[in-house]
């Protein structure tokens, strides 16, 4: 597992996690705010309208509604990027982090009303009846790039398992675990009949669950995420004023926090600010394709809400809700996971500001001479207490009181290989310590800092849970229909079948593997379909004026945007 994830880290960090990728993703944010004259502010009012239906008309063909699209993207965004990855991201990044999720999203709201807009109005009618739309139709049918279309269905394909089916089983299982003690492979198995069951019905089931479960599941996160915010009420300015503070400097080390530069804050907002709203990615495009409009303008209004309730709204709480318990830089006892665990060869002073300043740029790759070799050999370990003078790294932080123990929870004695810092295997005994925590853990911890105690991680179970099974829920859908476009409509119980096996395993594979798999399909999606809409910019602006046009004769006393 730990080489299969470095090959995967390694992918990754020429693709999702490059900076090149962040100026892509961004520059086309940026660069459509401009030119359409900064329609995420202008139009919202009027996306409200057209969700209520105000702007349909009679005949108007499609399997759902406005505000059926709306919700089924939702869940398709709202999952573990709001709980466990903004946790990952200010990990990672600290505080600063959460600014750049919050303008990835601010950007986003342009792109998404952009790629639904070009997706839906090239959609079409599958052999069973049903409507077909997604990225893929616009690039075989108005830009003539069968190429790039087969490429960006087969990036949903494998998205569908990186994005929507593996980390979203896997934090369901890890937080179940963690608050319940429920067996991660019994939790893995019965969500995975349920999922079954779901998406067997298609759209239209589809539809009807996550309009019910999305308004359910953000009323019951909103109840917990207050509850924390309030009950640490002389932390919120502070929390605030550490989100912009260090924005262009990066974060200092603080508490167990190692500390971030700024490039790291950056790009890890970035990425888990494009893992939580999708903006770009063009996996909404296929869910709006959907909804009955005789417009394509205003399914794309629609579209435009996503990544202002799904980021700027729910992640900005959750990020509120670790910055102002001040869970995010202390060190619980927990259970490590090999892929986060690094070991030096030589002890740290963590009262050593140099040392730890030092370590910091280590540890963020920005030393051109690191000062902390990787430890290779044998530990030695006594009656489960690592002999060895050292030091452990764990979730990117100093570990302490560290302990070694069998699968049988008894202290482990004798030998423990480690090459070039890592740990082969941790098959016949584990280690747990004080460190750091992150992903969903954390913010299960956050939640316990509220009037609910300990009960307020029962609510981040419940949420992750919803979450994530919705989320799960439409990416299955997401894939069925790139899968439509690919081989046919009779292929896509074939690809469920896998989905749902696949869903069943993640619930017990390591959590770091899955994330890193995320990042660089998300990438894949995510390219092609930037590239589309960018060469499609003058008929997105000729769309926009012809829409308003309309829009105007419909509404005549209602005073409506210039195009």
């Amino acid at each position: 597992m730990e080489k299969l994830n470095d090959i995967l880290s390694l992918i990754d960090s020429y693709v999702g996690g490059s900076q090149w990728f962040v100026f892509l993703l961004l520059g086309t944010g940026v660069f459509f705010t401009i030119y359409l004259k900064f329609p995420q502010f202008r139009y919202l009012k009027h996306s409200l309208r057209i969700v209520r239906g105000k702007f349909d008309k009679e005949g108007d063909e499609g399997d759902t509604s406005h505000f059926q699209a709306l919700t089924t993207a939702l869940s398709g965004t709202v999952g573990t990027g709001n709980i466990a990855g903004v946790a990952l991201a200010i990990h990672l990044g600290g505080p600063a982090a959460l600014f750049w999720m919050l303008v990835t999203a601010m950007l986003g709201m342009t792109t998404k009303f952009v790629e639904v807009t070009l997706s839906h109005k090239y959609r079409e009618k599958a052999s069973d009846g049903s409507i077909a739309g997604g990225p893929m139709y616009y690039m075989k049918n108005r830009l003539n790039m069968r190429w790039l279309a087969v490429i960006f269905a087969i990036a949903t394909i494998l998205s569908s398992f990186g994005t929507g089916s593996l980390p979203q089983i896997n934090s369901i299982s890890n937080s179940l675990f963690a608050t319940w003690g429920i067996n991660k492979i019994l939790s893995g198995a019965i969500l995975a009949v349920l999922l079954g069951l779901v998406i067997i019905g298609g759209i239209k089931r589809i539809a009807k669950v996550t309009s019910k479960l999305v308004p359910a599941m953000a009323l019951i996160y909103f109840v917990g995420a207050f509850a924390v915010i309030l009950y640490n009420y002389e932390n919120i300015i502070p929390s605030f004023i550490s989100i912009f503070h260090d924005v262009f400097s990066g974060t200092a080390a603080v508490g167990g926090f190692l500390g971030a530069g700024f490039s790291f804050a950056f790009n890890r907002g970035v990425n888990r600010g494009l893992f939580s709203n999708e903006a770009g990615q063009g996996s909404a495009p296929i869910a709006h394709a959907a909804a009955r409009a005789h417009e394509p303008v205003s399914e794309g209004l629609v579209a435009l809400l996503e990544p202002f309730i799904d980021t700027i709204i729910i992640c900005s709480l959750t990020g509120l809700v670790l910055l102002s318990s001040g869970v995010w830089n202390k060190k619980y006892e927990n259970r490590f996971q090999a892929a986060d665990l690094e070991i030096l060869a030589n002890p740290v002073d963590q009262h050593n500001a140099a040392e730890i300043k030092a370590l910091r740029k280590d540890m963020n790759g920005l030393s051109d001479n690191p000062e902390f070799p990787r430890f290779t050999g044998n530990l030695t370990v006594k009656d489960g207490v690592i002999q060895n003078n050292l030091t452990i790294i764990h979730a990117r932080s100093i570990a302490d009181h560290v302990k070694v123990y069998t699968r049988d929870n008894e202290p482990y004695n004798g030998k423990i290989e480690v090459d070039d810092g890592k740990i082969p295997e941790l098959e016949d005994y584990y280690l747990e310590g004080r460190s750091l925590l992150h992903s969903a853990p954390l913010t299960t911890v956050a939640f316990t800092k509220s009037w609910f105690g300990k009960y307020g991680s029962y609510i981040v179970s419940i949420g992750l849970l919803l979450f994530a099974f919705s989320t799960a829920i439409s990416w299955s859908y997401y894939g069925g229909r790139a899968m439509t476009y690919l081989f046919g409509v009779h292929t896509v119980i074939y690809y469920r079948i896998v989905y749902v096996i696949g869903f069943f395993l993640a619930s017990f594979v390591d959590t770091t593997i899955v994330w890193t798999f995320s990042g660089i399909t998300i990438a894949m999606m995510t390219i092609p379909n930037l590239i589309g809409i960018l060469l499609l910019r003058k008929e997105m602006k000729s769309e926009v004026k012809s829409f308003w046009v309309e829009y105007a004769s419909r509404f005549p006393g209602e005073k409506v945007p210039k195009g």
